[in-house]
């Protein structure tokens, strides 16, 4: 005699095939935005010239442009775009806060403070010269030394957000106020370490504050993914302990979540990406904080897929800026940090209004 599966069975099985038709959907996106920003530019690449040359069967210039200009600039948007999604979502859930992300918080900020400190004062950005003696760009020299000092301001806000979440229990509300204090804070001290420095190199320091995806070579790239790959492999090990916090860090204690550990380990995890994308990248805001409320509708609070699926959606979202940063002014590439704030700050509003009431 044939049984039939429980009803409450097959509902589960059809809640997890469509968590991962959502998975692979968002990977779909994410090789479709990568092969689009491969064609995107004013060399007119075709399709079909563009999958020779990934394939080494392109001519040499279509190869050059391909291998040497665009593939490394889209894997800089693929790596910090994850990056700073999965720090918005993970933010957001260890200190209950859905405004939570590194921009929000200030994390960036800092992070993009003490990365102007190292290039200005501490010698790791060295001035590249066009033949003409004007500067073309700075080049990074020593990124351990940037790395480390955009590491230290990331960190120095997070310890304050802990401290105002652990020690006073601030609400939600105040904690974003606080982020917008921090913020103004390191904007501040970034502008006193400019104005102290000569006039050549303020202007680059400046320019690399807007965001460039083009300013990261292979090296900077690889760090990056490592240190990415680090964090989503301690994100997704403790997938169902945040799946427990989203019920409340005492109901997650009474769970056996260990919640003292968890939450500063997660949030210096999120610091350091978060952190080393700026340095290399400079500031690029609201992708953590558009990529996880946007999965969130498709897949809920289910750590198991929201973790992955918000990542891809980062890296969609960086690449679809990245595109849009190239092709809206032709032959001018805009800053993305400019263009993701622009596109950004809107819908940060929408979220403040319609959780006014969260406390």
């Amino acid at each position: 005699m044939i049984k039939h599966q429980p009803n409450d069975m097959v509902k589960y099985q059809q809640y997890i095939r469509r968590k991962w038709l959502v998975l692979l959907v968002m990977v779909i996106l994410a090789v479709i935005a990568s092969l689009a920003s491969l064609m995107a530019g004013s060399a007119g690449l075709t399709l079909k010239e563009v999958v020779l040359a990934v394939f080494g069967n392109g001519t040499r210039q279509t190869s050059t442009i391909v291998w040497n200009v665009r593939m490394p600039r889209i894997a800089a948007a693929l790596v910090v775009g994850m990056a700073l999604a999965m720090c918005g979502c993970i933010m957001q859930n260890v200190l209950r806060n859905p405004l939570a992300s590194a921009s929000t918080l200030g994390v960036s900020q800092g992070a993009s403070f003490g990365a102007a400190v190292s290039i200005i004062y501490l010698g790791a950005g060295t001035q590249v010269n066009t033949g003409s003696g004007s500067v073309a760009s700075l080049t990074i020299t020593n990124p351990a030394m940037v790395t480390f000092c955009a590491f230290l301001g990331g960190v120095a806000t997070t310890a304050v957000i802990l401290a105002l979440s652990r020690l006073r229990g601030v609400t939600p509300s105040v904690m974003v106020l606080a982020g917008v204090a921090i913020s103004s804070m390191f904007s501040g001290g970034t502008t006193l370490v400019q104005y102290f420095a000569d006039d050549v190199m303020v202007a680059t320091v400046v320019h690399w504050t807007f965001g460039n995806l083009g300013r990261a070579g292979w090296g900077e790239i690889t760090l990056i993914a490592e240190l990415s790959l680090v964090a989503f492999l301690f994100f997704y090990y403790h997938r169902w302990s945040y799946n427990a916090m989203e019920s409340g860090t005492h109901t997650a204690k009474s769970l056996g979540v260990p919640v003292d550990f968890l939450i500063p380990t997660s949030m210096v995890m999120c610091a350091l990406i978060s952190s080393v994308s700026v340095a290399f990248v400079g500031c690029i805001n609201f992708i953590g904080l558009i990529a996880s409320h946007i999965m969130r509708r498709f897949v809920g609070n289910d750590f198991r897929f929201l973790i992955p699926c918000t990542a891809l959606c980062g890296a969609v979202l960086m690449l679809a800026s990245d595109i849009a940063c190239r092709m809206l002014v032709p032959p001018v590439v805009l800053p993305i940090g400019a263009l993701t704030s622009f596109l950004g700050a809107p819908l940060f509003l929408w979220l403040i209004m319609r959780r006014g009431s969260v406390k």
